[in-house]
């Protein structure tokens, strides 16, 4: 499935990242960095939950941010993090892609009970479904459904999860 982004911005003269300032009120933008810089380095699982919220990011219970994982500083509230997920080691959420022509925005979705490996990066306008495992190293560029593992550049599925298996293993 296509992600869905929405063109927020065109241009034609300039890219459109000379724009940003024109999108976003630059000290958000700059609390916004501050909050995720301090989050990337700290091992406070729950502290880290409380600052992204701050941010407008969605974030479930007990989920886990792994050191170094990156969300959005230009639209952290687009991105959803359902209960129980890890989001891996210097793993990236994108919400915004500014393009030479255009800037492009889209929500994220991560499920519930949902592994996304160390050094994943994840594009604007995707969902991951619920208890899907996305590998390490992945380039997720399209919707993952639930219950599958899924890998690679692009993300593509490797293997549906057994329900009853996988459920009993993660207990």
């Amino acid at each position: 499935m296509a992600r869905r982004v929405k063109i927020i911005l065109r241009t034609k003269e300039k890219n459109s990242l000379c724009y940003w300032t024109e999108v976003k009120n630059p000290l958000r933008v700059a609390f916004n960095y501050l909050i995720v810089a301090i989050c990337r380095i700290l091992p406070s699982l729950s502290l880290k939950r409380w600052l992204y919220r701050r941010i407008g990011v969605r974030v479930g219970k007990d989920v886990s941010f792994g050191l170094e994982s990156t969300v959005d500083i230009f639209f952290p509230e687009l991105i959803e993090v359902g209960d129980n997920s890890i989001i891996g080691y210097n793993s990236v959420i994108l919400t915004h892609e500014f393009l030479v022509n255009e800037l492009r925005i889209g929500r994220v979705r991560i499920g519930k009970n949902v592994t996304v490996g160390a050094n994943c990066t994840i594009l604007p306008g995707v969902s991951i479904g619920d208890n899907s495992i996305i590998a390490a190293h992945s380039l997720v560029n399209s919707d993952i459904p639930p219950n599958v593992i899924a890998g690679g550049v692009p993300a593509r599925i490797i293997r549906v999860l057994d329900d009853k298996n996988e459920n009993q293993k993660r207990k």
